[in-house]
């Protein structure tokens, strides 16, 4: 299991998980979808990016394919083992000083959704510090109704079932535990996480506290926001 699991978090299902309930094999398992192409059409060619929560390089790959120059950030050595081509390192996403600036830092996976205030204020100071004065920082965020009509199934061409089952109230300050089933043919994984909606005032606000403020939105989702230093 490698670093204790955290409080609200568990994660189900073969080979190893790391302590936010991420599952080790079903994330070298999952497809990529379009972040790739919504990163390289937001940023400059061959811009140095700081991927913050690499997983096992399931968008650092295509990245360093396109020519960036990727710095992976993930406290798992178990996922840092696979990537390629990249520089690794590992490290809390909160905890990470590289005394170093980027022209691009990405957020990825709901990250900024933590349900642990401290750690996405963390989280998004890391981000400021490391943004160069003239980069950017990408995030991905919750689609609007992310926690309503549960529950829901979507099925990945050549991939899994993905049922998000359940998002409930735990606590105070609107955090939920939200549990999430993946299903293949030959086997299955959960993971149950806490989370925390922002609308788009607290996002504005939080951005705000740690210095920044959005630029732009990428996606016509809303999921994918191009935030830079003010």
């Amino acid at each position: 299991m490698g670093l204790e699991m955290r409080r609200g978090y568990e994660g189900t299902g073969p080979g190893a998980i790391t302590p936010d309930g991420c599952a080790v094999e079903l994330y070298e398992r999952l497809p990529v979808e379009g972040e790739p192409e919504i990163i390289a059409a937001a940023v400059p060619a061959g811009a140095r990016l700081l991927e913050l929560g690499c997983g096992v390089g399931r968008v650092t790959h295509p990245l360093v394919e396109r020519g960036f120059e990727v710095t992976a950030v993930d406290e798992s050595q178990e996922m840092l083992d696979r990537i390629v081509g990249a520089r690794s390192v590992r490290s809390t996403i909160e905890g990470l000083d590289l005394g170093e600036r980027f022209d691009v830092v990405m957020l990825a996976s709901i990250l900024v959704h933590t349900g642990d205030a401290e750690v996405r204020r963390g989280m998004l100071a890391t981000c400021r510090r490391h943004v160069a004065d003239d980069g950017c920082v990408l995030i991905q965020r919750e689609r609007a109704g992310a926690h309503e009509n549960l529950p829901r199934e979507v099925a990945l061409p050549g991939g899994p079932v993905i049922r998000k089952v359940a998002s409930v109230p735990v606590g105070e300050d609107g955090v939920r535990s939200v549990k999430v089933e993946y299903v293949f043919p030959d086997a299955v994984w959960t993971q149950t996480y806490r989370a925390r909606p922002l609308t788009a005032e607290e996002f504005e606000g939080v951005l705000a506290e740690a210095g920044l403020k959005v630029d732009r939105v990428l996606t016509e989702d809303g999921a994918w926001v191009r935030a830079v230093p003010v």
